[in-house]
């Protein structure tokens, strides 16, 4: 009966320390707690908290700098939720397009035509 009561215990106080945190619920410390984020990343998390609640953690990625995929990763690893949900791949934002500039295309298509003539 006593290794019973025990192994209770022991079990409760594991599931604690293994609880989640949820990104929409959690205070500075608690958000400190998680494993790779920090006091300068706990800010970011609750300014960003302040426009509204964070959907999903595509939603959380897009908002927050330095939360990519890698650290929604970790962070999710680490007990960190978004309303309750692990993280997985599909709620990773879709990708920016990245937009080459104007005058860079430009540069590159002149020398192109330069090294295209022939010297006279």
């Amino acid at each position: 009966m006593f290794k019973f009561i025990t192994a209770a215990i022991l079990a409760l106080a594991c599931a604690t320390g293994f609880a989640a945190t949820d990104v929409n619920k959690a205070s500075q410390a608690e958000l400190e707690s998680v494993k790779g984020i920090g006091p300068s990343m706990a800010t970011r998390i609750l300014d960003a908290r302040q426009t509204a609640p964070f959907t999903n953690w595509g939603d959380l990625q897009s908002r927050v700098k330095g939360v990519g995929d890698g650290n929604a990763r970790k962070f999710s690893a680490d007990g960190l939720t978004v309303n309750g949900s692990a993280y997985a791949a599909s709620d990773a934002p879709a990708p920016k397009a990245k937009a080459k500039s104007k005058a860079k295309s430009e540069k590159g298509s002149s020398r192109k035509k330069a090294e295209a003539q022939p010297a006279a």
